[in-house]
Formats: C-alpha cells, sequence, structure tokens
C-alpha cells in the first residue's frame, strides 16, 4: 500500500510541469500488452449457513486470501497531444491472474483454474519530456471505473462467479522511441488498482441448508507492458532559414574629363570624343543620372570664372544631347574656381583646372 500511494503521488505531482517539447500533437492512438502481478488479494471474509428447517445455523468469519500467478495485462487508449507536453485520452484495459492458492478460515486449498480478472474504462492525463534524447520519457494518472471479477469462485473458495463495479485509478511512467514521426515504440510500468470490491453470494448447499459468503479483498496490480502508439498528425519541420541573395554593391561611377584651353568654352575634338564615349557609355551600363559639373582655373575673377565654367558645362550638356542623351536624365552645376583639381595661387592658368566633369550614376 505505501508503495502504491508514494507511485501516485509522484506521478499526480509532477504533471503541472513546465512544459517542454511535444513529440505528440493532435490525434493518435496506442495498445500495449504485458505481464500482470497481483498482490495477493486478502480482506474480511464470512461465511454463513441457514437451515430452512429451523436448525441453527453456523458462521465462520475472518480473513481470507487469493494467492495468484503472473498473468497479462492488455490496454488500448484513443487520445489527444495538445502541442506542449500534456496528452489526454480514454483508455480500455483488461488484466487477468490465475489463483494459484486460496486461503478461507476453516479452508485450505489449491485452486483448480479459478481467476481474478480486472477490466476498466479510464481517462488519463499524461506529460511527455522531451530532452533532445532518442527517447521521450513520460508520466500519467488516471482514473475511471473498474469492474473486479472472480470466474470459476467454485475453485477457488466462492461459491459462483461474481462481478463488482468499483472507483479504479492508475499512475503510469514508460518512455517512448519514436521510429518515424508518426509511429512510436513504448514501454512502460503501472499501477493499477481500485476500491476493495465486496463480493457477496447467496447458494444452496442442500436442499435444506443455504449458504451466504461475503468477501472484500484488495486489489493491487502491477504492469510492464510494451506497446505501440500513432499520431495522425505530424509536425512539419521548421522551416529552413531563407537564402538570402548577396546584395551587388552599387556600382561605382563612373567619371570623364572634358579639358579646355585657357578662356574657351569651345569643345575640341578630342573634348567631342570623350563626350561620345561619355554618352556610349552611359546606355550601356543603364545609367539613371549624369552629372555635368563646369570648373576654371583661377587666372581671372571669381564671377568671370563661374560664368565661365557654366558656358563649358552649358556646351557638355548640349552635345550630350546631340549624341542622344535626354536632358531630363542631365544635372549641371557650376563651380567656378572653387574646386580646383590642382590648387594654385590666384591668378595661375592650369591647364588641369580648366574642366568639366561628366559622371554617370
Amino acid at each position: 500500500m505505501t508503495f502504491r500511494k508514494a507511485l501516485l503521488a509522484a506521478t499526480v505531482l509532477a504533471l503541472p510541469v513546465a512544459a517542454q517539447a511535444q513529440p505528440v500533437t493532435g490525434l493518435y492512438v496506442g495498445a500495449g500488452a504485458g505481464v500482470n502481478f497481483r498482490d495477493d488479494a486478502d480482506g474480511n471474509y464470512s461465511r454463513s449457513t441457514i437451515s430452512t428447517l429451523g436448525l441453527p445455523g453456523t458462521t465462520v468469519g475472518g480473513k481470507a486470501t487469493a494467492i495468484t500467478e503472473p498473468g497479462w495485462a492488455a490496454v488500448a487508449s484513443i487520445g489527444w497531444g495538445f502541442g506542449n507536453g500534456l496528452r489526454a485520452e480514454v483508455e480500455g484495459n483488461y488484466r487477468t491472474n490465475d489463483v494459484r492458492k486460496y486461503k478461507v478460515p476453516g479452508i485450505v486449498g489449491t485452486a483448480g483454474s479459478g481467476y481474478l480478472e480486472n477490466y476498466a474504462a479510464m481517462v488519463n492525463v499524461l506529460y511527455d519530456f522531451n530532452f533532445g534524447w532518442p527517447v521521450v520519457p513520460y508520466i500519467g494518472a488516471g482514473v475511471g471505473y473498474g469492474w473486479n471479477q472472480i470466474r470459476k469462485g467454485a475453485r477457488i473458495g466462492f461459491p459462483s462467479t461474481q462481478t463488482e463495479g468499483e472507483l479504479a485509478y492508475q499512475g503510469i511512467a514508460g518512455i517512448a522511441y519514436q521510429l518515424t514521426p508518426n509511429l512510436a515504440f513504448t514501454l512502460e510500468g503501472r499501477y493499477y488498482g481500485t476500491t476493495d470490491p465486496s463480493f457477496k453470494d447467496a447458494s444452496r448447499v442442500t436442499p435444506t441448508v443455504s449458504q451466504r459468503v461475503n468477501w472484500k479483498p484488495s486489489n493491487d496490480n502491477y504492469s510492464a507492458l510494451v506497446g505501440i502508439r500513432y499520431a495522425f498528425y505530424s509536425p512539419a519541420p521548421p522551416p529552413a532559414a531563407p537564402v538570402v541573395a548577396p546584395v551587388a554593391p552599387p556600382a561605382a561611377a563612373r567619371t570623364y574629363l572634358v579639358f579646355f584651353d585657357w578662356d574657351r568654352a569651345d569643345l575640341t575634338a578630342r573634348a567631342r570624343e570623350i563626350i561620345t564615349e561619355a554618352a556610349q557609355n552611359s546606355r550601356r551600363v543603364s545609367s539613371t543620372r549624369i552629372e555635368v559639373a563646369g570648373h576654371a582655373d583661377r587666372s581671372g575673377t571669381p564671377q568671370y570664372n563661374q560664368r565661365l565654367s557654366q558656358r563649358r558645362a552649358d556646351n557638355v550638356a548640349a552635345e550630350l544631347v546631340r549624341q542622344g542623351i535626354s536632358r531630363n536624365e542631365i544635372t549641371v552645376t557650376a563651380y567656378g574656381e572653387s574646386r580646383p583639381l590642382v590648387p594654385t595661387a590666384d591668378g595661375v592658368r592650369e591647364p588641369q583646372n580648366r574642366r568639366v566633369e561628366i559622371v554617370l550614376r
């Protein structure tokens, strides 16, 4: 009795543990079978005889015990996994054990082929511990209604076959090994018990003598089961991280330099060649913007050089348009002498500063 209470307490208290990853999601079915060990069934016993002829009867009382052989057990269930570690299921089970020997007040005998049997309908709550191992441990507890039966009772010191229904309860501890995404192999141990049944029977011993028997035995069972569990829904694996194509760096801007003679804004033959090359490349690289910037050296006044750089930039832009470039794609800016390519003192004529820069973007 102490072991039974400890097992039930451990399984019930462990159920609220924080949820782990859940190997079972949605509807599933399971089945298992194995060996069942039943503790000696002992309890209060009384047997009375009553004479219909008015003769005095007799009453024998005390404790009766049925000692059983290892038997077998089978279970079948249908349940639902909630995806957070918890499962709930409805189960039907059956257990049977041969009675090897019985002790009844006034009688000690060896059983012929009598049986003590259990069958029940249970509701179980279970919890799966997914630690990332190849196997998933689980625990559970269940309650329901069970039927206790003495079959072929006359052979084990009881007049006839008797069946009594009682409150049933159980504790479960097991492991599951995933064979496929849907199918798992299970191995588990169970304690199953009921409140003590009260078997009562009345029979006629002789035409003039009747007998009444009352026995209230204990009912504690320990089972080792192997089984399978099939889940109808297999969770999809987490999506793979999307492959992000590397972003190509923006193309470097291409710059073309057009140089001018001193104090001049007209285009030389070489200048036109450079502008033609810039126009052709702008189509090839699909540029979206063409920047044209005019510059001057420091040989004149800043005001004059500002106007001169503007004329130079306008002439280059006009040649680009003549080469087929839309004017809307061209931005024209004049910087005068403010941005020299080669820094000089004021009044110095520097050929590299007399220029227009064409930038393709």
